[in-house]
């Protein structure tokens, strides 16, 4: 009986280690594999701005009209694009800036979620920076603003002349804590 608990016992223990290296495996695969994906759909592009500007030209023939939007949810922050829109070429580098203030006696924690219309224009759009990369911690009272620079692609369909960005800010769950006293 001994010995046949022994052999499964060490049964058991060779596939608690198997498992164990294919999950290591498997933690360590998740990163390339997060990046590839991201670089595929747009998300979070993280290119450097001297990167992306090899493969982009600028389209001088055409322009874009970028509408700015801000919005909060359920957060007591005053949030807004410091312009409301902007004129460039396809292909152009990007620079607006966002103004948010926290107006509560507390530290609050946000981020932004981005949107975009028409929707297929995140296939289009490589952002450089963004503060919706991060989790934005804003004290009592704190006003902050925020650049986002980005690249709108030559290639996107000649028939769109207007586009529109837009970012809600959302409160993370236990991401506020208490005012000091």
């Amino acid at each position: 009986m001994v010995e046949r608990n022994l052999k499964s016992n060490i049964l058991m223990m060779k596939k608690l280690l198997v498992f164990t290296l294919i999950m290591f495996v498997f933690g360590y695969a998740l990163v390339p594999f997060y990046e590839k994906f991201c670089e595929v759909t747009g998300i979070n592009n993280l290119l450097q701005p001297d990167v992306l500007a090899k493969d982009n030209w600028v389209d001088e023939d055409r322009w874009i009209t970028i509408e700015l939007d801000a919005n909060t949810r359920g957060l007591p922050w005053q949030f807004k694009s410091l312009q409301t829109s902007v004129r460039i070429h396809p292909g152009e580098s990007v620079n607006v800036m966002y103004e948010i203030t926290n107006d509560t006696d507390r530290e609050i924690s946000g981020q932004a979620i981005p949107s975009y219309s028409p929707r297929f224009l995140e296939k289009h759009l490589k952002k450089f920076e963004c503060f919706c990369f991060t989790k934005q911690v804003l004290k009592p009272h704190e006003t902050r603003q925020m650049p986002v620079q980005f690249v709108i692609e030559p290639g996107l369909p000649a028939d769109i002349d207007t586009v529109t960005i837009s970012y809600t800010f959302f409160e993370l769950p236990g991401g506020a804590s208490t005012a000091t006293e």
